[in-house]
């Protein structure tokens, strides 16, 4: 059965805008184009599209997606296997961080007590919803030497650079109130460049003092990360400009 865009995009709800532009790109070109131009889908263009959208949920960008569908090795059941692996630990994670919040809600209320370490439960900062545009800002091998040193680590290795960052953006917003200059917070300051340095980035002190400016001028950065204290990511965004001008001297 062939079916024309706007057919497709009512039975997924993908925009006909979007399914153009798949095509466009090659991502996703109908098996079936009329004599007058129009597009029709068949049942094989339909699992492609759930392929794509199964991705594409999971973080991949499409560029990405187009390179692994078009691998000759690319195996459809291996890929649905290990989507349906990956969406289980998605949907584990988001289950977490459902019960932080109930938690965190219980506790502005005084009903309970969290521990530090409890308020963080399910955030997970090994995934960056942000890739696409830290490649567009750094290029793509920066990124990819980035991805490949996680890889590299494994699940453990993972989960303990996880917790890394986390005490060391603690630690960093209980500070947040002194003086950005002082030599206290300038070697904790040291410390998250050393540390961003270590997961196969190499930022020169301007890249440095551009991620900082980064935490401020985006807001889904600014969200994320006064999450650890009101005005944390200002905080930080101060101490890598000076950290910066002073390696710059």
């Amino acid at each position: 059965m062939l079916r024309k865009v706007k057919e497709v995009a009512e039975l997924t709800g993908v925009s006909i805008r979007t399914l153009h532009h798949y095509d466009r790109i090659g991502l996703l070109s109908p098996e079936h184009v009329t004599e007058a131009g129009y597009r029709q889908y068949s049942e094989r263009d339909l699992e492609t599209l759930q392929q794509i959208l199964f991705f594409r949920e999971l973080g991949f960008q499409l560029k990405q997606i187009g390179q692994i569908l078009q691998n000759p090795d690319f195996d459809r059941i291996e890929a649905l296997a290990l989507q349906r692996e990956a969406l289980l630990e998605k949907r584990s994670r988001l289950d977490r961080m459902i019960q932080t919040l109930e938690n965190t809600i219980q506790d502005a209320k005084g009903e309970i007590e969290m521990t530090d370490k409890e308020k963080f439960q399910g955030f997970d900062f090994t995934n960056n919803p942000y890739e696409e545009e830290a490649r567009q800002r750094w290029g793509n091998e920066a990124v990819d030497r980035s991805n490949k040193a996680l890889a590299d680590m494994g699940a453990q290795g993972q989960k303990q650079i996880s917790e890394q960052m986390e005490a060391l953006f603690r630690k960093l917003a209980a500070m947040r109130h002194q003086d950005a200059g002082s030599d206290e917070v300038q070697q904790s300051i040291g410390e998250w460049h050393a540390f961003l340095n270590s997961m196969g980035h190499s930022y020169s002190p301007e890249a440095f003092r551009g991620l900082g400016q980064l935490y401020i001028q985006d807001e889904r950065f600014t969200r994320n990360m006064d999450k650890f204290g009101d005005g944390f990511a200002r905080f930080m965004a101060e101490a890598m400009g000076i950290r910066a001008d002073r390696l710059q001297d």
